[in-house]
């Protein structure tokens, strides 16, 4: 697959990693389908880089279907998806106000695992209807995890669960979608300069890029966006999570 003929599904494109992501795309070529629930975020990045937006819960499967839908109206198919809606809350299992709210937890589920699958099958069966290329491949799928699969931190039960969640559907994903030439890959970032950390201090925001041994600085959304380019031109990569970290593990 070539990124310059990709047509792309990117959700929560409307800012972070998943707006980075549908910037390098476009910038590259790609044609570019941004799925967010921010309508007038969405409609402006749209119209920057020339794509076509859709006002998507992913977590509801009807509104899943109709963006599916509209993208393939728009761009005649979907070739690309890259998952990078997701929510992140901070609360303990038990904290002062007591236990960890049920609901708050399933939500969190709910969007950063549930919604990536909804997205990721939907998304494989149009791919699955894609003429194949000569290596026989008709599409690739990117979920976003997170380094806090893997070492996640106080108050991170609920985001840890969900990311982890998504780390674990990525090999079986793969299996299931072979047959059909459909990669599935993850990535998992580390910390970066989105808008879940842009409200905190700078000197937070300081003390969390000196933590990474290197480099030593917060990640650019657009190293995301490049990686996630890099795997849908790399045909040989499928079924794997690559940590896009700075080497950083948390303790």
């Amino acid at each position: 697959m070539k990124l310059n003929s990709t047509l792309a599904v990117v959700t929560g494109g409307a800012s972070g990693l998943g707006e980075a992501t549908a910037r390098h795309f476009a910038a590259s070529g790609a044609r570019v389908t941004l799925l967010d629930r921010d309508s007038e975020r969405g409609e402006i990045v749209a119209a920057e880089i020339g794509g076509h937006y859709v006002q998507t819960d992913v977590t509801d499967e009807a509104s899943v279907q109709e963006a599916i839908a509209s993208a393939l109206s728009h761009m005649g198919g979907i070739t690309a998806a890259v998952n990078c809606a997701g929510i992140a809350m901070g609360i303990k299992t038990v904290g002062r106000d007591g236990p960890h709210p049920l609901d708050a937890f399933q939500k969190t589920v709910d969007v950063n695992l549930v919604g990536s699958f909804n997205v990721a099958r939907l998304a494989a069966e149009a791919m699955a209807e894609n003429a194949p290329e000569p290596d026989g491949a008709r599409g690739v799928i990117i979920n976003t995890a997170s380094i806090a699969a893997f070492d996640g931190q106080k108050g991170q039960a609920a985001y840890a669960a969900s990311k982890g969640g998504v780390v674990g559907m990525t090999l079986p994903m793969a299996r299931d979608l072979a047959s059909t030439g459909i990669r599935v890959m993850t990535i998992a970032p580390g910390i970066f300069h989105t808008p879940m950390l842009a409200g905190l201090p700078e000197e937070v925001q300081a003390s969390l890029a000196a933590d990474v041994p290197n480099p030593a600085r917060l990640g650019d959304p657009a190293e995301y966006g490049r990686l996630a380019g890099f795997i849908v031109e790399m045909g040989y990569l499928n079924g794997e999570v690559i940590r896009l970290d700075g080497a950083l593990r948390m303790r």
